[in-house]
């Protein structure tokens, strides 16, 4: 077996060009090494399912000690990893004693063989025992009695493989000789690791982005001659010029191959213009979408990936939380995960309560992603660019209301289309109207922050007020351009916060608050907010739905209010 190349998109990629199916020894094989119980979980089926259903050639390897920590077998599942994989069409399986030191050897052996061989996926449950602590926190004896404790030393693969090396003839002093060698290393390595230095406080917020290579707006923006288009354009032109220039990108997910390109025909004509082995569709299988992402950049693919519906993203969470967002943190800038996750969102036309959900606050909580969410199709299209050359992971929060400009009030949303060098860095906000100068200087005048929807409702409102609204679009989440917003803050002295999430606890409180912080002897009120009610989820009915969300006419109301101060 070989170690995937992780130093960069082009090595990856010339590593994978370069497989040559002839030769075993340049064909990887992937070990994914679990414990039995794990196999329980939902994300490790999904996994199972999907190299079952694409052929790949990836081995699970299964230690099966009965254990959970303290969790026992009988209390944890019905059966083993090998028969729990029964009913996976085309996934093989072996068993093995994993005790066995010579017999796993074999064993292996085969299963590289045969994945290499058939380059199909392959089980391997291998039983064995649990005898030291699981950790220094949670000792034996805590939950094992003896007798437990007895069966497990009984098959100790130390003393078996020890055993047959002595019936093999092997001498015994060399065996000795052996095993005092092997623990001065351990306890050399033991000694080395705990007497290094370490790290220094003030390292400890580096890596948690990787650096971009973007970071100032480049490239035309508004070609000459150039044509309007609606923002579910941008993104499909967006991708397509990145595919044809970078063959390393790929783009999965639900429903976006070539039958139908989208549920919301955001990836139409790309499945037919790229093919299946780099457009395909997935099952409803959200943790493995994200999770995916992880192993595809390990390799130097670039995954751009799609959640049907931002009330889907749920499934998807952990793999975000846990694998994704801290890969750069953790190995010290060396893996960052680089991926692109597409995310539809926003209420509209009675979606209801699945398909009408806004996500931000959840994921703006999480340390390490960053988040675009643009209002109109020239910003979609120089963030996405944006985001494909970001080394770090990116989700970009797409508005549903916004792809087609079907609602009245977002005619804006189309643009004139942006030249193919376009790029627009995250971070940066952008004042979108302007409030009176000399209104400004009266104290007469508002600041309404806000993104996405928020933009369209704020762009109405604005329009009965006579230069009075400023009104600033975020355009990303995560980086936060919080430099213009609290000098605009500043200089008019009032601001609401808008945005179509439910209010209490959400991103739009915590900016508020930081406003108010920062900008606190500049104020002349408190820096206030707007959302959709508290309730747990969008109704279906167009009535409630227009009750629950914020809209122009609200706005206006709290402005009008605001301004008598």
């Amino acid at each position: 077996m070989q170690t995937i190349p992780t130093t960069g998109v082009a090595q990856g990629i010339k590593y994978i060009q370069d497989f040559d199916l002839q030769h075993f020894e340049n064909n990887p094989v992937v070990v994914c090494s679990l414990g039995d119980n794990s196999v329980t979980e939902g994300e490790v089926s999904e996994a199972l399912q999907f190299a079952a259903l694409h052929q790949l050639p990836i081995i699970f390897l299964v230690q099966d000690n009965e254990w959970g920590i303290s969790v026992t077998k009988d209390e944890a599942r019905t059966c083993d990893a090998y028969d729990f994989v029964a009913g996976f069409t085309g996934l093989s399986r072996m068993r093995v004693d994993g005790t066995d030191f010579v017999e796993s050897f074999e064993a292996m052996k085969k299963a590289v063989d045969f994945v290499r061989t058939e380059r199909k996926p392959l089980v391997v449950c291998a039983k064995t025992v649990l005898i030291g602590h699981h950790t220094s926190g949670v000792r034996r004896e805590f939950y094992r009695d003896e007798e437990d404790l007895t069966k497990h030393r009984a098959k100790d693969p130390g003393e078996i493989l020890r055993k047959h090396l002595l019936e093999t003839g092997v001498d015994e002093d060399l065996l000795k000789q052996i095993t005092k060698k092997a623990r001065l290393e351990a306890e050399e390595a033991f000694e080395k690791a705990k007497n290094a230095e370490d790290p220094k406080p003030e390292t400890v917020m580096q890596h948690v982005f990787a650096p971009t290579p973007i970071t100032e707006e480049t490239g035309t923006r508004e070609p000459a001659n150039g044509e309007k288009i609606v923002m579910v354009d941008a993104a499909i032109h967006a991708i397509q010029e990145l595919m044809w220039k970078h063959p390393e990108a790929l783009l999965y997910g639900q429903d976006v191959g070539e039958r139908i390109g989208g549920v919301f025909r955001e990836t139409v004509t790309l499945g037919k213009k790229f093919g299946s082995k780099r457009v395909f569709n997935t099952a409803i299988q959200e943790a493995y979408i994200i999770g995916s992402t992880a192993g595809m950049s390990a390799v130097g693919l670039k995954p751009i990936v799609e959640v049907q519906f931002a009330d889907y993203i749920y499934p998807g969470i952990n793999q975000l939380i846990t694998e994704i967002s801290k890969s750069s943190y953790l190995s010290g800038g060396k893996f960052p995960v680089s991926n692109i996750i597409r995310v539809p969102i926003g209420a509209y036309g009675g979606g209801g309560p699945y398909h009408s959900g806004s996500v931000e606050s959840i994921l703006a909580n999480i340390k390490g992603i960053k988040i675009a969410y643009p209002s109109n199709a020239a910003d979609f299209k120089g963030l996405l660019k944006a985001a494909y050359y970001d080394p770090n992971p990116v989700v970009m929060l797409e508005h549903k209301g916004l792809y087609w400009s079907k609602v009245p009030g977002t005619e804006d949303a189309k643009t004139i289309e942006p030249a193919e060098d376009y790029v627009l860095p995250f971070g940066k906000g952008k004042v979108i109207i302007e409030a009176d100068k000399d209104e400004t200087e009266k104290g007469r005048t508002l600041l309404v922050v806000t993104y996405g929807m928020g933009v369209y409702w704020a762009k109405e409102a604005a329009k009965q007020f006579n230069g009075r609204v400023e009104v600033i679009d975020l355009r990303t989440l995560i980086p936060l351009d919080e430099e213009l917003v609290f000098e605009r803050v500043k200089a008019h002295g009032k601001c609401i916060v808008l945005t179509e999430e439910q209010l209490n606890n959400s991103f739009a409180e915590a900016f508020a608050h930081r406003i108010s912080k920062n900008c606190f002897k500049y104020l002349d009120a408190p820096v206030e907010t707007m959302g959709s009610l508290d309730v747990p989820a969008v109704p279906i009915n167009l009535i409630l739905e227009k009750e629950m969300l914020p809209n122009a006419e609200k706005l206006s109301k709290k402005i009008e209010e605001m301004l008598k101060y």
